[in-house]
């Protein structure tokens, strides 16, 4: 497994890359309301790509993907293709995966949305996953096991009665959409990798209200909770430091610093 590392250069481009993704999720919010399509919020997000942010979405295309952004909406774990016939309803939870390509590098984030008033069971499940995603990159330091990351966004979250998906992870990132390592979300096998200054990867943990198990549907993309329960996802793009990690996605409603340092 050869693991990429950064050089200042690639981060700083990384740094733009990243502030452009988190920008889009900004931009898109206050038009996630209930009535709108799933395919007008497509829309909205690739002319801001194209037209403000002159970036290309690295998901339009993709392995044939149709659309420039995921939405994937209550019981659709990932990859969910945005649709005019998909309308949002009071109480819906959705997540948007914005996927930009600027001067050759790669930014990647995803954040959940709520849909007017939540249930109670949605707003928690949302609220655990971010807080497992919190959890896991105020973990990130050189020197320390990726499987340790895995290891703690799955106690944190099967102790509160949910499951993590297994099979779709995080990964590196950088002039490739996905590089190595591979970023799981549980305890499992990770090559013996250890975290280096320079490594950039996306964590991503994907949480069900159930069981942790999917299925995936005919279009070849969507991917469901296999019991048709909610599932939630947060995705950032982070960078490992010197001392810690610094957040390449960060946006304005984060409970996080840019940059974690952890003091020796």
């Amino acid at each position: 497994m050869v693991i990429p590392i950064k050089t200042s250069d690639d981060i700083a481009k990384m740094r733009v890359a990243g502030m452009l993704a988190a920008e889009v999720l900004e931009i898109i919010e206050s038009h996630v309301q209930p009535g709108v399509s799933t395919g007008e919020l497509d829309r909205i997000c690739h002319r801001y790509i194209t037209k403000k942010q002159q970036a290309v979405s690295a998901s339009l295309g993709y392995h044939g993907f149709p659309k420039s952004v995921c939405i994937s909406v209550n019981e659709v774990v990932c990859h969910g293709i945005p649709s005019d016939e998909k309308k949002l309803k009071e109480g819906d939870i959705i997540n948007i995966d914005v996927t930009v390509i600027k001067n050759g590098f790669y930014g990647d984030t995803s954040k959940m949305f709520i849909v007017g008033k939540s249930s109670i069971l949605g707003e928690r499940l949302c609220r655990v996953t971010k807080e497992s995603l919190y959890l896991a990159i105020r973990m990130v330091r050189p020197g320390i096991r990726l499987r340790t990351l895995g290891k703690a966004i799955q106690e944190f979250v099967e102790a509160r009665n949910f499951s993590v998906v297994r099979e779709y992870c995080g990964h590196g990132i950088g002039v490739g959409f996905h590089e190595e390592p591979q970023v799981l979300h549980y305890d499992a096998d990770d090559g013996c990798v250890v975290l280096q200054p320079g490594m950039a990867l996306t964590i991503e943990p994907m949480v069900n209200a159930g069981d942790y198990r999917i299925r995936a549907m005919k279009d070849g993309w969507t991917v469901k909770t296999k019991d048709r329960s909610l599932s939630a996802q947060y995705e950032h793009t982070i960078v490992v430091t010197q001392d810690g990690c610094e957040i390449m996605t960060l946006r304005s409603d984060d409970s996080l610093p840019a940059v974690i340092h952890h003091p020796t």
